[in-house]
C-alpha cells in the first residue's frame, strides 16, 4: 500500500524524524523521545504537524440545514468565529466521524474531520447535500494544519500576528495575518488539553509559516512533536480517538458523547439515540487508572475481581504526567462509577485497576 505524504514531509525527515504510516499517510511519530516530547507540550511549547487532517467547505444557504441533518450537536447556536466539536452519526446507531464545525459566516461552514476518514466522510455528507442549496469544496489536499501547543502557546506565537492571542477565548477562531500571510485561520482548539492554537495555512504558505513559528517559538523552546505524544497528551485528557474509542460500531451515547447530542434538531438517528439516552445503555466508554504496575494496551480485556470479562480496553499508556497506567474502555454500565474497582488482564495476571473521572490529568 502507498501512503501519501504531508507537504512538509522534507523537513521532518531533516529534523531526524521517526517517519511511520498512519491513517494513510508517512508521519513523524517522535523526533526526540515520546516523553520528552509530552513534556515539552505540557509545560512549554510544541508545534505537531497535522496536515493529514480533513477539510471541507461548505457554502449556501442550505449549508447550516445539511450541518443540522448529519451532525448531532446544533450548529444553530454557532456565531461568526465560533467552532463546535460533534459527530457524525451513522444512521445505524453509530459513528461516521467525529469533526470540528467552524462558523465563517451564516451561509459558509469549515467542517474539520480525521484524517483516516475523509473520503468516507466526503461520501457520507455527500449523499444528503444534493437536498440543499450547498456546495462542497475538499480543500484537504491545499490546506495545511499546525497545532501550537502548550501553556506557552500565546507567547511564543504573539510576534507573528496582531490578534491578541492571550484574549482569545477556547473553542473560537479568527482569520488574520499571521507570519506575513493574510487570511490565516487562528483557532485556539487543541487536542492536548495543554492549550494554544491550530493555525490552518495552504500548502504553498506551510514551509514559510512552519519556519516562522519555530523561529519565533525559539526563546520559548519551542520543539517538534510527533503522533506518540500526540496520543499520551490526548489520552491524560480523556479525549475519544476515532478508530479506538469511537467507531462504526459504538454508540455515541455509551462513548459519553451525550453532551453534544442535541435534540433541539432533527438529526440522523436522533430517535435511536433519545432512547438510548432516556432508558440508559448496557455498558459505558469510562477512564481507569492502574493501582498495579503495568500498562494497558488496546483490545486487553477488563474483568471483575473473580476474573469474568466485564468489558474492554480501547486506548491505554503509561501516563508521563501520572507515572501510572491509564485507559480508556467500553464496560458494563454496573462497572461505570467512578472509585469502582476493576482489573485488566494482562495475559495471566489481573492487575488492580479503578474507574476514576475524566480527565486524568486536571488542568
Amino acid at each position: 500500500m502507498s501512503f501519501k505524504q504531508v507537504p512538509l514531509h522534507h523537513i521532518h525527515q531533516q529534523l531526524g524524524a521517526k517517519i511511520v504510516p498512519f491513517a494513510g499517510y508517512e508521519m513523524p511519530v517522535r523526533y526526540s523521545s515520546d516523553l520528552e516530547e509530552h513534556n515539552t507540550v505540557r509545560n512549554g511549547v510544541g508545534i505537531f504537524d497535522v496536515s493529514h487532517m480533513g477539510e471541507f467547505i461548505l457554502k449556501g444557504e442550505g449549508a447550516l440545514d445539511l450541518i443540522q441533518r448529519v451532525s448531532a450537536n446544533d450548529a444553530s447556536i454557532l456565531y461568526d468565529g465560533k467552532v463546535q466539536y460533534s459527530y457524525l452519526p451513522n444512521g445505524q446507531g453509530g459513528v461516521v466521524d467525529d469533526l470540528l464545525i467552524y462558523r465563517i459566516s451564516d451561509q459558509e461552514y469549515m467542517l474539520v474531520v480525521n484524517a483516516s476518514n475523509i473520503e468516507k466522510d466526503w461520501n457520507w455528507i455527500s449523499q444528503y447535500a444534493s437536498d440543499y442549496p450547498v456546495t462542497m469544496t475538499n480543500i484537504s489536499d491545499d490546506t495545511c494544519l499546525f497545532a501550537v501547543q502548550g501553556p506557552k502557546a500565546a507567547e511564543a506565537l504573539q510576534a507573528l500576528t496582531k490578534v491578541d492571542l492571550a484574549l482569545m477565548e477556547y473553542y473560537t477562531f479568527e482569520k488574520a495575518d499571521f507570519a506575513g500571510y493574510a487570511n490565516v485561520i487562528i483557532s485556539a482548539t487543541g487536542y492536548t488539553g495543554a492549550g494554544g492554537f491550530e493555525i490552518y495555512v495552504s500548502s504553498h504558505q506551510a514551509e514559510a509559516v512552519w519556519n516562522a513559528i519555530m523561529e519565533a517559538g525559539a526563546p520559548y523552546g519551542i520543539k517538534p512533536i510527533g503522533l506518540g505524544a500526540r496520543d499520551t497528551l490526548r489520552l491524560e485528557m480523556g479525549y475519544c480517538l476515532y478508530g479506538n474509542d469511537i467507531t462504526d460500531q459504538t454508540s455515541p451515547i455509551e462513548a459519553g458523547l451525550g453532551w453534544v447530542t442535541k435534540f433541539t434538531h432533527p438529526f440522523i438517528d436522533a430517535d435511536v439515540l433519545k432512547e438510548q439516552k432516556e432508558q440508559g445503555v448496557p455498558r459505558r466508554l469510562v477512564g481507569f487508572e492502574l493501582i498495579d504496575r503495568g500498562v494497558p494496551r488496546s483490545h486487553y480485556e477488563l474483568a471483575d475481581a473473580d476474573g469474568n470479562a466485564i468489558g474492554e480496553v480501547t486506548s491505554g499508556t503509561q501516563s508521563p504526567t501520572l507515572s501510572k497506567g491509564i485507559g480508556l474502555g467500553y464496560i458494563k454500565t454496573a462497572y461505570s462509577k467512578p472509585g469502582t474497582e476493576i482489573f485488566v488482564k494482562v495475559r495471566d495476571r489481573l492487575l488492580k485497576a479503578q474507574v476514576v473521572k475524566l480527565p486524568f490529568v486536571k488542568k
